[in-house]
């Protein structure tokens, strides 16, 4: 039985990282770029970690301001 060709979107900085880099990837999803590229080359991934908590900084502080008032949601579910 033939592999089927299958197209997936990858966010096109870890292209571009792995392209610089030397990396072939070929076979690889996104979850396993990412993966590689942190043993690879762990202080870009530490920067791109560090740009994600920026970008992200206000629905990260909404979201625990949620908690901090409500609760989790799964609250309803523990029996501790």
């Amino acid at each position: 039985m033939g592999k089927v060709e299958l197209n997936i979107g990858t966010d096109p900085e870890l292209v571009e990282q792995a392209k610089t880099l030397g990396i072939s990837i070929a076979g690889m999803d996104e979850r396993t770029l990412r993966l590689h590229l942190q043993k690879v080359d762990p202080a870009g991934a530490e920067a791109r970690a560090r740009l994600w908590a920026k970008e992200n900084a206000e629905a990260i502080a909404e979201h625990n301001s949620f908690v901090e008032e409500y609760g989790l949601l799964s609250d309803y579910y523990r029996t501790w």
